[in-house]
């Protein structure tokens, strides 16, 4: 059995050795590569530990020899070796260290480290990658200037990339070898360590920067794709430009190079100077792109660029700090998706996306607060809350000092962290000192898990409304509490005014309040919390006919929504559903509303945000209840909406072109499909599905029509044929094409029917799926798992299928397998004869002898 350590927030201590510098030789060779590491080590000043040995993390390589100033150190006397790295016994307080090691990168499945993706060889070191590389103290707050020297055939590695800016590169005629080497000016920590040899195409560009210094842009992608990386290079372009005029932070390197490759366990890596993305993130066209796909390559690409300061030239001091680079860094990325496009919808996304998946997280086994206490695997920490969660708990502060005093803050963060490695304290004090207000409270959303609520009750009597909040958390947190009055016309009273919550109980008083006001309450959804108050439903139809503030106004139908679909399943009484389709209908109708905004208020509540609602009810979830009455609900939304979609769906038809990628446009595509999606299920001929997802140039309204056809082929026998017919003249099409056929792979294994099981087992098979690509299996595994009727199956069969799935990836991704295995950490909330099958399946995978610590950490906490 492995042996898995708990590492512990409070246990920190800072490191007992620094390197000052290092040097990295890597000759690249088949199948082994070998690394000279050169490493100027220097005792910490600041570490209390003064005789201490120092230990270099290490595994997964073959170590040759370690050289201390010149001087050959033998094994057991100057140093021991373990199966996690090396310690040298005696240390002076400053030496010159040379490592010598192995290691064969194409027998690396975990894609940690040095490994082969596809033609290339690339590099992922976070979070504890290097150590697969070199011998080396890798954790965050090891900060080194680097160098790196890197060796390779020339026909088979052409190009050969690092970190930093090139400073002389030569060939070995004799030898057909070449060399490159790569100098980064800036200290930093293995994590952002970045290396890349291959036979690459590449596109250039070039950026000016607010001072006139030319940055060269480079993007290198696989032959033959260069001319699907338009939308990445302008996504670049722009966040560059935007981060400038934001925050005043302009690029501090020669060059900017993205790397696109096919294997790869996460979207992106922002390793200094040298992006390393999953291919899946970098291109894209109208033609082979989704719209929602498009969006998210310029997602990342800005994710990636924006971690340039906040990431890389401030780090994290310990991975437990991780959301103060990532937390922040989505903030800043989704304060650049609303200036480019509409603030919104961007706002509505982020927040649908949080109380989707991170609402859940919170609600199960794997809650933790956005700085966790303890980890067992790092990885299993890349979660939405640190990263979503972190981000709102950024976004709190902006809006406790606006955004102005945001800017100082951030601007104060930089002046006194850059270069260093800092902590969620530190940022947190730079925004209190810049502003000059107490954060102390507010500190308490790194530490507490859970979400809170707020439960509100008003009184109005004689022109005065008074606001009587209850906080319900594990110690009273600093809620930023936006609130709203709305008057019998629709207008706003007040405007938007912020309440602090600080306490257990408040109350607030607004006096002259000529007539009693409707509520509108956490606008902007100013705070991630859930705020309970007792709206009747004529309230919430006022509020989606009339709130000036885009997150009420969606969040008020979504209520409804809400109201309807647990009524029919708990047997409750439920509004008046002719009401509610009349003010669906005015929604459609208005002309003055953003297409995507009418997309997000006509779109009904999914299975997994029911079954959410009815976890915090306490009442146990059946997917299959759960799936009928949904069906049923929606059904009669169609109908009630047919004679209006079929007219808007003809009108957005002929009025977009296929090319189109604007944010207007793809809004107007989101709606159209939305109109077909219910044309479908009230009746309308199979044949207009079909045209559409056989005969379109856009690929966003090919998935459409196959998503539907998929959706109603699996209970219709007339729409069974239309289905087959689609989907394998997409398969000719794009099948050459792995990132396309994803989407291929994921419609079918997302099917709500019974035979979504069967299908997955078949594709197994399929030429396009591979078990060793992350991304084939996220398409193909990762949707059946999220597939909430098929994969809760009361037969157990979606279970033992995914027990068997993790099994076989704990052995090649640990990654991967935990990431799986995280379907299990909500057991408790199903029916009891499903609790004990994934009890039972939970236990069988525990059991094995020989797991990785990644998927032992997430059995785990499943609560049994």
């Amino acid at each position: 059995m492995v042996i898995v350590m708990t590492v512990y927030l409070k246990n920190y201590k800072v490191p007992p050795f620094l390197v000052e510098k290092a040097a990295l030789h890597i000759d690249i060779k088949n199948p082994l590569t070998t690394v000279y590491a050169l490493l100027i080590v220097k005792r910490n000043p600041l570490s209390d530990e003064k005789k201490a040995s120092l230990f270099l993390n290490g595994e997964n390589q073959k170590l040759i020899s370690v050289t201390m100033n010149e001087k050959l150190l033998k094994k057991d006397k100057d140093y021991t070796v373990g199966k996690e790295g090396i310690t040298i016994k005696k240390m002076p307080d400053a030496c010159l260290l040379e490592i010598v090691s192995s290691h064969n990168p194409y027998k690396n499945t975990a894609l940690s480290g040095l490994y082969s993706s596809g033609s290339m060889l690339s590099t992922q070191c976070e979070a504890e990658g290097f150590r697969r590389i070199t011998y080396y103290p890798d954790r965050p707050d090891v900060l080194a200037v680097f160098t790196t020297f890197i060796y390779a055939d020339k026909k088979k590695f052409p190009m050969l990339l690092s970190n930093g800016n090139l400073i002389a590169c030569g060939d070995d005629v004799k030898s057909k070898r070449h060399m490159a080497i790569w100098h980064d000016p800036h200290p930093k920590p293995t994590y952002l360590f970045a290396m890349v040899a291959g036979d690459l195409a590449k596109r250039i560009d070039t950026f000016t920067t607010k001072s006139g210094k030319n940055v060269l842009i480079e993007i290198y992608v696989e032959k033959g794709k260069t001319n699907d990386t338009a939308f990445a290079l302008d996504a670049i372009k722009k966040s560059m430009k935007w981060d400038e005029d934001r925050f005043g932070l302009e690029y501090d390197l020669e060059r900017f190079m993205m790397v696109a490759t096919p294997f790869f366990n996460m979207g992106a890596m922002e390793n200094k100077g040298l992006n390393i993305f999953n291919d899946a993130c970098v291109l894209g066209k109208t033609s082979s792109a989704t719209d929602a796909g498009i969006s998210f390559i310029e997602r990342i690409v800005c994710h990636e660029y924006f971690h340039n300061w906040t990431g890389n030239r401030i780090t994290c001091r310990d991975w437990f700090q991780l959301s103060l680079k990532e937390g922040l860094t989505v903030f800043r990325e989704q304060e650049y998706m609303g200036a480019m496009h509409s603030e919104a919808v961007e706002r509505l996304e982020n927040v649908r996306d949080l109380r989707r998946r991170q609402f859940a997280e919170d609600a199960g086994a794997m809650s933790h607060p956005v700085r966790p206490d303890k980890y067992e695997a790092i990885d299993n920490f890349y979660t939405v809350t640190v990263y979503d969660k972190g981000s709102e708990v950024v976004r709190m502060i902006q809006t406790l000092v606006g955004v102005k005093g945001f800017n100082k803050g951030l601007s104060l963060y930089v002046k006194r962290h850059d270069g260093q490695a800092a902590s969620c304290e530190q940022f947190v004090q730079a925004m209190a000192d810049a502003n000059k207000i107490d954060l102390s409270q507010f500190m308490l959303w790194y530490s507490q898990s859970g979400t809170p609520r707020l439960y509100v009750k008003s009184e109005y009597d004689k022109k005065t409304l008074t606001l009587h909040v209850r906080q319900e958390s594990k110690k009273p947190m600093l809620i930023p509490f936006a609130v709203g009055l709305l008057d019998s016309s629709g207008k706003d009273i007040i405007g938007t005014k912020v309440l602090n919550i600080k306490e257990k109980n408040q109350s607030f008083v607004f006096k002259n309040i000529k007539e009693k006001p409707v509520l509108s309450l956490l606008r902007n959804f100013s705070a991630p919390v859930i705020c309970n108050y007792d709206y009747t439903d004529d309230e919430l139809l006022f509020l989606l006919a009339h709130d000036t503030d885009a997150f009420s106004r969606w969040e008020a139908g979504f209520k409804l929504s809400m109201r309807f679909l647990t009524g029919m399943i708990l047997k409750e009484d439920t509004p008046d559903i002719n009401k509610f389709i009349n003010a669906l209908k005015k929604i459609l109708k208005d002309k003055t509303l953003d297409a995507a905004f009418k997309s997000f208020v006509l779109a009904m509540p999914s299975e997994s945000e029911i079954g959410l609602e009815l976890a915090k009810r306490n009442v146990l979830i059946d997917p299959e209840i759960i799936y009928k009455k949904r069906r049923a609900f929606v059904s009669e939304i169609a109908l009630g909406l047919k004679e209006l979609c079929t007219k808007e769906y003809r009108k957005l038809k002929s009025s977009i072109k296929d090319t189109d990628t604007g944010g207007l446009a793809m809004g107007r595509r989101e709606l159209k499909n939305l109109c077909l999606s219910y044309m479908a299920l009230a009746g309308c001929d199979f044949k207009t599905v079909l045209a559409q997802a056989m005969r379109s140039k856009n690929m966003t309204d090919t998935i459409a029509g196959l998503a539907i056809l998929a959706d109603m082929g699996a209970k219709e026998d007339k729409w069974k044929n239309a289905k087959k017919k689609a989907f394998a003249a997409f398969e000719k099409k794009w099948k050459k094409h792995p990132v396309v056929m994803d989407k291929w792979l994921a419609l079918q294994a997302g099917v709500k029917h019974k035979s979504a099981l069967k299908n997955v087992k078949t594709l197994l098979k399929h030429p396009s799926f591979t078990l060793k690509n992350p991304n084939r299996v996220s398409a193909l595994i990762g949707s059946f798992a999220n597939n909430m009727l098929a994969f809760h199956d009361k037969s157990g069969a979606g279970y033992e299928f995914l027990k068997n799935m993790i099994t076989v990836l704990d052995h090649m991704n640990p990654h991967m397998a935990a990431s799986l295995a995280k379907q299990f950490t909500r057991l408790n909330d199903y029916t009891k004869d499903r609790q004990l099958l994934m009890i039972s399946t939970v236990k069988k995978l525990a059991s094995l002898k020989k797991l990785s610590p990644n998927t032992r950490e997430v059995l785990g906490k499943c609560r049994m």
